[in-house]
């Protein structure tokens, strides 16, 4: 006999929802003006950073003296730093209080939370595919994911799609 307590099952990820494949599809447009506008501001946000660094390497925290030369500038970049990973970790973490995990922002790669065949799996889209058309297990990747077979592609409308 097993024993829960010292066998415990494996942890299952506890998303917020399930999503369909019409639903998820549904809600790429979204997806396809917002990944962008995330991979803008990672990209600025690493210019800023190499930018701090940059005085910090050559001033040293001298730099945020308040009568330093480069404090304002340094001051300035802190300050877009924190707005720009406020805002990153605000859209990303509505996405995942979403059940939407981004796997790889600079390739556009999203995963919904989804069901196949019984089986809680990411449903895997890449920014200009024209759909959700591919699965992968939740201890997979983007290299592992499948096409959806058809018996993971519901033919009736769930309740809240009907609404």
């Amino acid at each position: 006999m097993v024993n829960p307590a010292s066998d415990p099952e494996p942890e299952l990820p506890h998303p917020a929802r399930l999503w369909t494949v019409p639903e998820a599809n549904r809600r790429l447009a979204q997806l396809a003006e917002l990944l962008p506008r995330l991979r803008t501001w990672a990209l600025r946000l690493s210019e800023v950073q190499t930018e701090v660094d940059r005085l910090t390497a050559f001033w040293g925290k001298e730099v945020d003296a308040s009568d330093h030369v480069d404090h304002e500038r340094k001051a300035q970049l802190d300050s877009e730093w924190q707005h720009l990973t406020h805002r990153l970790e605000e859209a990303v973490g509505a996405l995942q209080r979403d059940g939407i995990e981004v796997k790889d922002l600079p390739g556009g790669l999203v995963d919904f939370y989804g069901l196949v065949d019984g089986e809680v799996v990411f449903l895997c889209w890449r920014l200009g595919e024209a759909e959700v058309g591919f699965y992968h297990r939740l201890d997979g990747g983007y290299r592992s994911r499948r096409p959806i077979p058809e018996t993971g592609r519901p033919t009736t409308p769930s309740p809240r799609e009907r609404s």
